[in-house]
């Protein structure tokens, strides 16, 4: 049996003026699924990128709900669903459906979450932060006294690489909004300005970055490569569409991916490239978001946020997505936390 939810919705593939949120029927759950109700969901450029219809492999963005992840209480469980009792907490990393009151899942892709845990921290770590610990802790290979240069420092993932590096040990430089400066300082980091490039400059006086991350693709993972040390470095791509991230027009990123993927393979070159990504189908996800929320629950991360909206706002947060200061995670608030 259905019932009538709030959801967000895009009418169509385009601008923040194609977001509306909208009351509509919503089903039962299948055998196979859990209906969650959502308390937070999580808010990034994979949102904007489905919007414009440019995601990778992702439904038509007509009738799309976005919402890359979500924490929420198991409502209702689908008739061959007994793993999580209703009123359990779980997180989900969904793609899609989770700015609206309601979501089916499939029960496999549920993760359970810690009662006590900041919820809204909760909900960043299961997109954001997973990224940044594989691109950190699997992905590169860092040593205490290392240089480590992270595009995006005041971004979720970018803070949160940040984060890691300094963990382990790295000295780490990178770019972010001179507006956010003095607090990615504050963190540790030593920023630079994107725009007038003084960092290409300054890092190689340094002597290079032994690591790169860079979420900026096309001609952004050019320059990154030419800051690497020249005894060897490692340049690790990931994420988005700067264009497309700026307002610009978007750009297919499969050309891009397949040069940098090249640039590692030259016979006798010192440096390595890596295109990295997560999947909750890789067997590596559930383990390290585990991991996570038990760092999150000992107190041994915390996790900023930017910008947090309602679910009612999230066409205003189309609209605004990179305006404002401040460091961290984007995300939705959609209901208060009332355990059943």
């Amino acid at each position: 049996m259905s019932t009538t939810i709030r959801k967000a919705v895009f009418s169509r593939a385009g601008g923040p003026e194609v977001v509306s949120v909208v009351t509509a029927e919503y089903p039962a759950p299948a055998a196979n699924e859990v209906q969650v109700k959502v308390l937070y969901a999580g808010m990034g450029g994979g949102d904007i990128a489905m919007r414009q219809g440019v995601y990778p492999q992702q439904k038509s963005a007509q009738g799309l709900t976005p919402g890359y992840s979500l924490v929420g209480r198991v409502h209702k469980n689908g008739a061959n669903c007994s793993k999580f009792q209703p009123g359990t907490l779980v997180a989900s990393l969904t793609m899609y459906d989770s700015d609206a009151e309601l979501s089916n899942l499939a029960e496999k892709y549920l993760i359970p979450v810690p009662e006590g845990v900041d919820l809204k921290q909760a909900v960043a770590m299961v997109t954001d932060w997973t990224t940044a610990y594989g691109m950190a802790y699997r992905a590169a290979s860092i040593k205490t006294g290392q240089r480590v240069f992270i595009h995006g420092l005041s971004g979720s993932v970018g803070y949160a690489l940040l984060v890691f590096c300094k963990m382990q040990g790295a000295e780490v430089y990178g770019t972010a909004s001179e507006k956010n400066h003095a607090a990615v300082r504050e963190a540790g980091a030593s920023p630079f300005t994107y725009t007038n490039k003084d960092w290409m400059k300054a890092m190689k006086n340094l002597g290079g970055a032994h690591v790169v991350f860079d979420p900026l693709g096309f001609e952004s993972w050019d320059e990154s490569w030419k800051i690497l040390a020249p005894e060897g470095g490692h340049l690790i791509g990931f994420g988005g569409n700067y264009n497309m991230l700026n307002g610009g027009q978007p750009r297919s990123q499969i050309p891009q991916v397949a040069k940098l993927i090249a640039k590692g393979l030259i016979p006798f070159c010192p440096h390595k490239t890596t295109f990295f990504f997560i999947s909750k189908d890789q067997k590596t996800y559930e383990p390290e978001l585990k991991t996570l929320f038990g760092m999150l629950q000992k107190g041994q991360v915390t996790v900023p946020i930017r910008k947090m909206w309602t679910l009612e706002e999230v066409p205003e947060a189309h609209r605004t997505w990179n305006q404002g200061a401040g460091v961290g995670a984007v995300v939705v608030k959609v209901a208060n936390d009332e355990k059943v």
